[in-house]
């Protein structure tokens, strides 16, 4: 199974850039992650938040393949202890799914259009983070993830 990280806008400041990329690499020695940009809007002054939503849904949604199994993160999705979300993950790689996409939207969150494709939904905190933070801390969480079920050094009990 295949893995990525479908973020709306590119990750601007150095440290999280730097420390975003060191743990995409950790992740790729255990799977196949990608993380895949969408451009941010532009002239998105004359927009509603409403029509913002909608045109990053269409950028999204073009975005997925056929058979992806979709997975927003969203502050009302469920939350996992990282081991819970290690065991998770290793469930869904044996659904047949080509890949698993996990999908941080824009700054106003997501259109209806992305709610309906998307089979779940993973609140990674009940604090507001920022989209350039919850990046790193997604791929922090992948990774450890990954070492859980590898038995690696990194996740402590």
């Amino acid at each position: 199974m295949k893995f990525c990280l479908l973020v709306v806008g590119k990750t601007i400041e150095k440290h999280y850039i730097s420390a975003i990329g060191d743990y995409v690499e950790r992740a790729r020695h255990y799977a196949s992650f990608e993380l895949e940009v969408i451009p941010e809007l532009k002239n998105t002054k004359s927009l509603s938040i409403e029509q913002q939503k909608e045109k990053e849904a269409e950028l999204i949604l073009k975005a997925l393949q056929p058979g992806d199994t979709v997975v927003l993160l969203d502050e009302h999705g469920k939350e996992f202890r990282s081991v819970e979300f290690a065991h998770w993950v290793e469930k869904k790689m044996h659904t047949g799914a080509k890949r698993l996409v996990f999908i941080i939207g824009g700054p106003y969150g997501f259109a209806p259009s992305v709610y309906a494709a998307a089979q779940e939904k993973i609140s990674l905190s009940k604090m507001t983070f920022s989209h350039q933070m919850i990046r790193l801390i997604f791929v922090e969480q992948f990774y450890r993830a990954m070492t859980i079920l590898h038995n690696g050094p990194y996740h402590h009990e």
